[in-house]
C-alpha cells in the first residue's frame, strides 16, 4: 500500500511578510556594520513598516550629523539614494498606537511597529532590545487569524 496525504494549500507564502522597524533599516541605509545581516535577514520578505518609517529614517540620519558620525551630504546622499517602495508603508491608527504603548510603556513610534506586525501576523524586525521582548510577548499572545 502507497501512503496517501491529503493537505490544504500551505499557509506560508513565497515572499512572507516582515515588518521592518528604522533601526533594521538605518543600519541597511546608512551602510552600519550590520548591513549586511539584514540584507540576508530580509531580502526574502515582503516589508512593511508603519508610514513614520521615512521620517525616522531621516532623524537617525540627524542623530549620525549631530553626533559627527558623517556629514550632512554624505548622509542626504544615502537618505535620497534609498527608494522607500520596497517597503510597504502602512497608516496606523493613533489609538491602538497609544494603547500599546500605554500597555508596555513604549514609545508610541514603536508601538506602531508592534501594532503593525501584530496586525499583519508578521515578525517584527528590530536592534532594540526593548522592543524585541515586548513583540515576543505580544505576537505569542495574539490568536489565530
Amino acid at each position: 500500500m502507497k501512503l496517501i496525504v491529503a493537505e490544504p494549500p500551505a499557509t506560508y507564502r513565497r515572499n512572507p511578510p516582515a515588518v521592518v522597524d528604522s533601526s533594521v533599516l538605518a543600519a541597511f541605509i546608512y551602510l552600519e556594520p550590520e548591513a549586511a545581516e539584514v540584507e540576508a535577514r530580509v531580502s526574502p520578505c515582503t516589508l512593511f513598516a508603519p508610514n513614520i518609517l521615512p521620517l525616522e529614517i531621516a532623524n537617525v540620519a540627524m542623530n549620525k550629523l549631530r553626533r559627527g558620525i558623517a556629514s550632512a551630504p554624505e548622509l542626504g546622499e544615502r537618505l535620497a539614494g534609498f527608494d522607500f517602495a520596497c517597503v510597504n508603508l502602512r497608516e496606523v491608527p493613533a489609538v491602538e498606537a497609544f494603547a500599546l504603548a500605554a500597555h508596555y510603556r513604549l514609545s508610541a513610534y514603536d508601538a506602531a511597529y508592534l501594532w503593525l506586525a501584530g496586525e499583519l501576523r508578521a515578525p517584527l524586525l528590530t536592534f532594540d532590545n526593548r522592543l524585541a521582548e515586548v513583540a515576543r510577548d505580544y505576537l505569542a499572545r495574539l490568536p489565530p487569524p
